[in-house]
């Protein structure tokens, strides 16, 4: 329910009452939940137009009769304003905001240019002034493709500096020209860094610069008479021209985002395609939620600055539509980068083919993404049939169980709502103080933990609950819930069906106990069986890092005195528990941290 509409609140005198220079400003209700972050050149002239008696759409019109109170906060410039009204807007989330769901930090290609003989690796995280990074990338896989390429084309090592450093002979990466073995001296410390100085100039998009160094040292070679040398350079050219033919997009090296909408059925996807010196690292799609009843403008203007909020923009950004702030965005962008930033949103030639091309795939992954939803909304309909619900669920949770022979016992609860998975609000429970192998209490230390916290932290409650499993594991959850005083919610299990074929599971209902089979030609077969699926896909995840864990944990954690940081400082000085057994004391006693009494006992335990 929402919250009502505070009736002392009085928007136009609030709004009478507002300076009138730059701003951003913040609506919330009743509750004090946030609405609505805006950013004004004037802020007591946009704040007073939502309170006039101009007609406004619906969604506006929702809005202000929801707010009761506004926030706001003074900047020095509208370019000021633009900034902070997308770091607000990321924060607070609000329920009337176009939002960019881009949880994850995006990918790059780092090179540890502070080692003796440098790595190339993929990396996702904070960055180390010491070391090289390049990109972001759009996806992963486009930086594992760029990873392959620069070793094709560069031999530039990438394995971890602790197996590097406790190597006695050549890898296969040597062996599949992948590498030139530095580990090993198979390489001079001199003609490695020239492989690595190429591999910068790539990455950079210098590729006429590295093809220039490349036939010189061919050159060189030929006429030292080296000519098997001289064909290996020649090779290498080859191939980086091959390259340059198959992946170059025009015949300027360019750094350009291409950045296309497409609108239907009041959903919006964004594709975005990254060119970084003429070179097309890849393509992602977007889905921006809350963009009901904006224009195809106010979407993309929304994900510009929400996009580029943390990340450097390139020198030009193709857009499908003309923007309204197209001005203010560049000229922020450009401030924010150093250099000039332009947007483009005719463009003509080659870019335009690439634009409509964008804008082709935007609008076949939304129709892709409304087709599923739809499938999706009438699996949700069939269940509300089949468990004469009063209405279809809004979120479902399940809950399984993962352990081998009782050891390493993980519980997980995924959650579902009708766009499906809602990832945010997946859960994992490492299970102790049971008696392994007793899924009865380990499904009830789950259900209490979770719907525990859920009473006291006033959590969102789902309209179903699935329990993975019988009716023994199904009169825990009614028991936990009714502890908790959530009677209400439905509960069912999923046990296996005589056949154990997917698609026949018996469906269990609690509250009096009947069982149900669909079937697998029902569409909410199909749904249950996914909810199921993605719960076990995710407990047994979790189960196998706690295994691993487990097995991995080595015999030097037995040893008095020797914790984490020792530990893992031992293994990486000698590459692993192995090196660590060949070690005498004195090289023991060598590594940072560990005494020569240390070092004996050390020695003791492992012999």
């Amino acid at each position: 329910m929402a919250p009502e509409k505070d009736q002392d609140f009085d928007g136009k005198a609030t709004a009478s009452r507002l300076p009138t220079r730059p701003g951003v400003y913040l609506m919330r209700d009743g509750a004090g939940t946030p609405l609505y972050v805006g950013k004004a050149r004037n802020l007591r002239k946009r704040v007073s137009s939502y309170f006039d008696a101009r007609p406004k759409v619906e969604r506006i019109m929702r809005m202000v009769a929801r707010i009761s109170q506004i926030e706001v906060s003074i900047t020095r410039t509208e370019g000021e304003a633009l900034l902070l009204e997308n770091e607000w807007i990321k924060s607070l989330k609000p329920r009337y905001n176009i939002l960019l769901r881009d949880d994850k930090s995006y990918p790059w290609i780092v090179i540890t240019s502070s080692h003796d003989a440098p790595r190339i690796a993929f990396h996702r995280g904070s960055r180390d002034k010491s070391m090289d990074y390049f990109g972001p990338y759009p996806s992963a896989s486009s930086v594992r493709e760029s990873i392959n390429l620069i070793q094709k084309l560069f031999r530039v090592r990438n394995c971890e500096d602790s197996y590097f450093a406790h190597r006695s002979r050549p890898c296969l990466q040597y062996q599949i020209r992948r590498c030139t073995a530095p580990c090993v001296g198979l390489v001079s410390k001199d003609k490695y860094a020239e492989q690595v100085k190429d591999a910068v100039l790539f990455l950079q998009g210098k590729d006429h610069k590295v093809l220039t160094r490349i036939i010189s040292r061919m050159e060189k070679a030929a006429a030292e008479l080296d000519f098997e040398t001289a064909a290996m350079y020649r090779d290498q050219i080859n191939s980086l021209k091959l390259m340059q033919a198959q992946q170059f997009v025009s015949g300027k090296q360019a750094d350009i985002d291409f950045i296309a909408l497409a609108q239907d059925q009041g959903q919006s996807c964004v594709q975005l395609v990254s060119i970084r010196g003429g070179r097309n690292l890849g393509q992602r799609n977007y889905f921006p939620s809350q963009a009901e009843g904006y224009t195809g403008a106010e979407v993309l203007e929304a994900f510009l600055g929400q996009y580029y909020q943390d990340r450097l923009p390139p020198g030009d950004l193709v857009v499908s539509h003309p923007l309204e702030s197209e001005s203010l965005l560049a000229t922020v962008f450009t401030e924010q980068s150093g250099y000039k930033v332009s947007i483009q949103a005719r463009p003509r030639g080659h870019r335009k083919k690439m634009l409509e091309s964008a804008l082709r795939n935007s609008r076949q992954a939304l129709q892709m993404r409304l087709a599923s939803k739809a499938n999706m909304t009438a699996q949700f309909d069939a269940l509300q049939s089949i468990l004469q619900l009063e209405e279809p669920p809004g979120t479902v949770e399940c809950f399984d169980i993962s352990h081998t022979s009782g050891n390493q016992t993980v519980g997980a609860c995924v959650v579902f709502d009708q766009n499906g998975p809602v990832k945010s609000r997946f859960r994992r429970y490492n299970l102790k103080g049971i008696t392994p192998g007793d899924d009865y209490a380990a499904m009830r230390q789950v259900l209490t933990r979770r719907y525990g916290k859920m009473q006291t932290e006033e959590g969102l409650l789902p309209d179903l609950v699935i329990i993975d499993g019988g009716k023994g594991q199904l009169s825990q959850a009614e028991e936990v819930l009714a502890e908790f005083g959530f009677n209400g919610i439905p509960l069912m299990g999923v046990a296996k069906g005589r056949s154990r074929r997917a698609g026949h599971e018996e469906w269990i209902l609690a509250s009096p106990y009947r069982s149900i089979r669909p079937g697998p030609e029902v569409p909410a077969s199909h749904l249950v069986q996914k909810i199921r699926d993605e719960a076990h896909r995710f407990a047994i995840t979790g189960h196998r890092g706690q295994r691993q864990k487990a097995s991995t944990k080595s015999t030097l954690e037995k040893i008095p005195g020797i914790g984490p940081r020792r530990r893992r400082a031992l293994l990486n000085h000698f590459g692993g528990l192995q090196g660590v057994n060949k070690a005498g004391i004195e090289e023991i006693s060598s590594v940072p941290g560990i005494s020569r009494l240390l070092a004996e006992e050390i020695f003791r335990a492992l012999h």
